[in-house]
């Protein structure tokens, strides 16, 4: 039986298709360049026929799409947009988006905690979250901790992500907890790293560069989030994700309305309906992204493929949006002078 916040925004979007005849609304939104296919399917297309509108999809990496969102802030011609926390937070910080109605999010209450107001201020929500690990060889090696990255076992067959991706960031925290240390001063973390640089095949910045690194077995041992491990999965050789002993490190990714872009009302239709019930579920299962809704319910064989359910996403060890950017430049200046030399 479907729930009752689900039965709202769907009344709300059917109720939209019998307006009378009139000029198309559309709405525009700026989303990751992934799995385009599989969200027209499970959500583009959903929507625009309950709602009788056009969809604008714009595509690009984060920097693109944040320079694209600020150059237009007096007239902006992106009304919703879906990026990292941290990066939400800085737009946020420049004033480049909306506060929201949560009153307009039947779905609001189906959300995980951490989802309903991720950066402050009710500026943006959670749509998914995404755990790290470690990918690594279970014929050839045993990963217990993230500090075993660095040791002799992996010496020479071992893969870390570039400190400017997502993953950079999340694997210096949680290498920076193995040996014992915490807060976000990673100086000795990347001091650790350059000692070890030259055991270190190489330092990727997409995680299709270490599926193929790793298949051609060039790499027994990586970090990298989970919504990579289907592509090792699927794989001949024997693969594993690691459950290291200092838990596994996450992120979450979230949607956002632009200030001032005069297309709230569909806008909020859209994003209620992207967290609906429906649509998390539909979304789930085409293992497209994990749901930030705590009402999907999926079988145990989908589950082992995404970050999915209250137990593991609470445990996830997540570096908070502000104190990414506000060390993110002092990382890379670290990184740059210390590891690439």
């Amino acid at each position: 039986m479907k729930k009752t916040p689900h039965l709202s925004a769907l009344a709300i979007l059917a109720a939209s298709v019998a307006m009378p005849a009139m000029a198309q609304e559309t709405l525009t939104i700026s989303v990751y360049a992934l799995a385009q296919d599989a969200y027209k399917a499970a959500l583009y297309d959903p929507f625009e026929k309950l709602c009788g509108c056009k969809l604008v999809i714009e595509t690009g990496n984060s920097v693109e799409r944040m320079a694209k969102i600020e150059a237009n802030a007096a007239d902006p011609v992106i009304d919703v947009a879906v990026i990292s926390a941290h990066d939400a937070l800085a737009l946020a910080r420049k004033d480049l988006i909306a506060d929201l109605d949560i009153s307009k999010i039947s779905s609001y209450d189906a959300l995980y905690p951490a989802a309903q107001d991720p950066i402050g201020g009710h500026k943006a929500l959670g749509y998914t979250f995404y755990a790290s690990s470690i990918v690594y060889r279970s014929d050839l090696v045993k990963i217990e901790s993230w500090g075993d990255l660095l040791g002799n076992a992996v010496k020479g067959r071992v893969a870390l992500p570039n400190i400017t991706g997502t993953q950079g960031p999340l694997t210096l925290d949680m290498i920076n907890r193995a040996a014992g240390r915490s807060g976000v001063d990673f100086t000795q973390t990347i001091n650790d790293v350059a000692t070890h640089a030259d055991d270190i095949v190489t330092f990727y910045s997409r995680s299709s560069e270490l599926v193929q690194l790793m298949n051609q077995e060039e790499v027994i041992a990586a970090p990298v989030g989970r919504f990579a491990w289907g592509s090792f999965a699927k794989s001949n050789l024997p693969f594993a994700w690691a459950e290291p002993k200092e838990g596994q490190a996450g992120g979450m990714n979230v949607i956002l309305m632009t200030k001032g872009n005069g297309n709230e009302d569909l806008a909020y239709k859209f994003i209620d309906y992207w967290l609906s019930d429906e649509v998390q579920t539909r979304v789930a299962e085409a293992k497209i992204d994990s749901p930030a809704n705590k009402n999907v319910v999926v079988s145990d064989e989908l589950a082992a493929s995404l970050t999915y359910g209250a137990e593991l996403i609470n445990s996830l060890q997540i570096l908070a949006p502000a104190d990414i950017i506000d060390n993110r430049d002092a990382w890379v200046e670290k990184w740059n002078n210390k590891v690439i030399k």
